[in-house]
């Protein structure tokens, strides 16, 4: 028998698939530092993770029992995906799963970001029972999006997905993907209609200069994508949402661009110093945060479970 630890947990239709068809699954949060003792005392073969646990040369050489290391979500910079493999370990992930998720996520504060939900929420708790006219005066001039521009920079499948959001709503979108250079894009509605929109991609600088919102969607990098001087070319008043990978934004350059009132806004999902962000970061009136949940809604992590469950049984059988 097969047995399967979710260190970071995993959807109650994941556990049943897999326990189904034969596997033992175990889903008790075990601490980093104690996680190679626990998959080798308890002989575990598949080890699956979100993005609190790691999985790094140095577990995959002292655990040569695993067979499998899954991802649940997208992005695999939490392991050491090439060496894995080079030791015969088979890496799985979730690419589809969570897109829908994360899309809606940035609409979530895409449309609080215009309508100043991010700072009317702290201070109508605050003031709304004694300064109610003059709050009402200070959050009156939002914005609609219908019209606007979103620039989407990282056109994979949740790129896709928050373009398609875009799209519904009537604003225009523009993307930078050096590795897609067009794209069509089906809107399906509740009633089998559907519409077809066909995208070339924009130059990085003319995303960054003509859009009215920018939202990312890359992997993990080397070095800022969006640094002090891609601030600069957005344009006056934008806003910037990163929903994709903390160390991305310089949070440094952010901070000046929105205290000086060049970025109107920033909604940040994740944050270079995770799981401590900056306090200035958190501080910040013009920043609406959330703490890394753009792939917690329970569809998403039903659909999570269900795809590795269904990896791991085609891998192993």
């Amino acid at each position: 028998m097969i047995k399967v630890h979710a260190n970071d947990g995993i959807s109650n239709t994941g556990v049943q698939a897999l326990e189904q068809a034969g596997y033992e699954v175990s889903t008790t949060k075990v601490a980093q530092e104690q996680l190679v003792d626990f998959i080798n005392r308890e002989d575990i073969g598949v080890l699956l993770v979100r993005s609190a646990t790691t999985a790094r040369k140095e577990l995959i050489d002292a655990c040569p029992g695993l067979k499998i290391i899954g991802r649940g979500g997208v992005g695999m910079d939490n392991i050491d995906v090439d060496y894995a493999r080079s030791k015969g370990l088979h890496v799985i992930n979730t690419p589809a799963a969570s897109s829908a998720s994360v899309a809606e996520l940035v609409f979530a504060h895409l449309f609080g970001g215009v309508r100043f939900l991010h700072q009317s929420n702290r201070n109508m708790a605050l003031e709304g029972d004694t300064n109610f006219g003059v709050l009402k005066k200070a959050y009156a001039k939002g914005r609609e999006l219908r019209e606007k521009t979103l620039g989407v920079i990282g056109f994979g499948r949740i790129g896709k997905a928050t373009a398609r959001i875009a799209l519904g709503c009537g604003m225009k979108v523009m993307y930078f993907d050096q590795h897609v250079p067009s794209a069509s894009l089906e809107l399906s509605f509740y009633d089998d209609q559907k519409l077809n929109f066909n995208l070339t991609a924009s130059s990085f600088d003319e995303v960054l200069s003509q859009s009215d919102f920018i939202t990312l969607h890359v992997p993990a990098q080397k070095d800022y994508v969006i640094g002090a001087d891609e601030l600069k070319k957005m344009k006056a008043g934008a806003g910037l949402i990163n929903a994709a990978r903390g160390g991305v934004v310089d949070e440094v350059a952010l901070l000046e661009a929105l205290e000086s009132r060049h970025i109107s806004f920033a909604a940040l999902d994740v944050f270079e110093n995770e799981p401590k962000p900056a306090v200035q970061v958190l501080m910040n009136e013009y920043c609406s945060l959330t703490p890394h949940i753009g792939a917690a809604t329970n569809e998403a992590q039903d659909r999570i479970g269900q795809e590795l469950a269904q990896q791991i049984i085609e891998l192993t059988t």
